[in-house]
């Protein structure tokens, strides 16, 4: 290697900092120690595998599960519900936020249905969600619509809060100063990075309701760990615990792509 070279290829060398890895190295440390301390208690007293399984029986219980059709069947299922609660929760809940946060005389009308609505859970509308609309899909994705709603809703309207009255004020002097003008020149683009806050948290609230949602039969993978807890099957339901990890997992990273480029506008 030539003097002119080894510049060049330390500076490739120096892309990775010293100590990066450190956190991740960490991480899977911690994980080690938790399944391995897991794993010790059941070997040490034998009762404790009545109530939760060994961690070394769970891939024997995935792989039992993928075999027989039931996990594949009970994502795609919950899944399908998911996405739809998802989309019209978050949809309608930025929305009205956003229009709150924009007229006040909207906010103010609904503010006392705001506050009597708000603290009623989904686990709450189960009864109608089945009376209109009997046990379907649709009625499981209504319940996590109105989990993943009230958090878009104050996310959205918080963000709209907190812009400076100096940018609406600009907006007037442009001649925005209407409500579409305020809506859609000011208050949309700045409080963006909010509205997406609000929407990822939505995300894993939504895997929460999913439960929830299908307690009163809705097939999915809630509907399939509640059938195994009833058959004290601990080793399945640990396998769609950690199912709903992965799925919130891989939903959570396929939003942070998503937002990195709806906000690359952003400095």
């Amino acid at each position: 290697m030539s003097l002119a070279q080894a510049p060049a290829a330390g500076a490739g060398r120096r892309l990775i900092r010293p100590g990066a890895l450190r956190p991740h190295l960490l991480a899977l440390l911690g994980l080690a120690l938790f399944f391995g301390l897991w794993e010790a208690a059941g070997r040490i007293s034998p009762a404790m595998t009545a109530l939760i399984p060994l961690p070394s029986q769970i891939p024997q219980a995935f792989a039992d599960e993928i075999s027989g059709g039931f996990w594949l069947a009970a994502v795609r299922n919950s899944l399908s519900h998911y996405l739809v609660g998802v989309f019209f929760g978050s949809f309608f809940g930025v929305a009205f936020g956003l229009v709150c946060g924009v007229a006040p005389s909207v906010e103010a009308l609904f503010s006392g249905v705001v506050r009597l609505l708000r603290p009623i859970p989904g686990l709450a509308w189960v009864p109608f969600a089945i009376l209109w609309f009997g046990l379907t899909p649709a009625a499981a994705a209504f319940v996590i619509a109105i989990a993943v709603f009230w958090i878009n809703f104050y996310a959205a309207f918080g963000a709209v809060q907190a812009i400076g009255p100096d940018l609406m004020e600009v907006a007037r002097a442009f001649g925005h100063g209407g409500f579409f003008g305020r809506l859609f020149k000011i208050a949309l683009p700045a409080s963006t990075p909010g509205v997406l806050a609000g929407v990822r948290t939505g995300l894993g609230q939504a895997w929460m309701s999913v439960v929830a949602a299908e307690l009163f039969g809705v097939p999915g993978v809630g509907a399939r760990m509640m059938q195994a807890a009833s058959l004290l099957a601990t080793d399945v339901v640990v396998v769609y615990m950690l199912t709903m990890a992965l799925l919130y997992a891989v939903t959570d990273m396929l939003f942070l792509l998503a937002r990195r480029r709806l906000t690359a506008w952003l400095p």
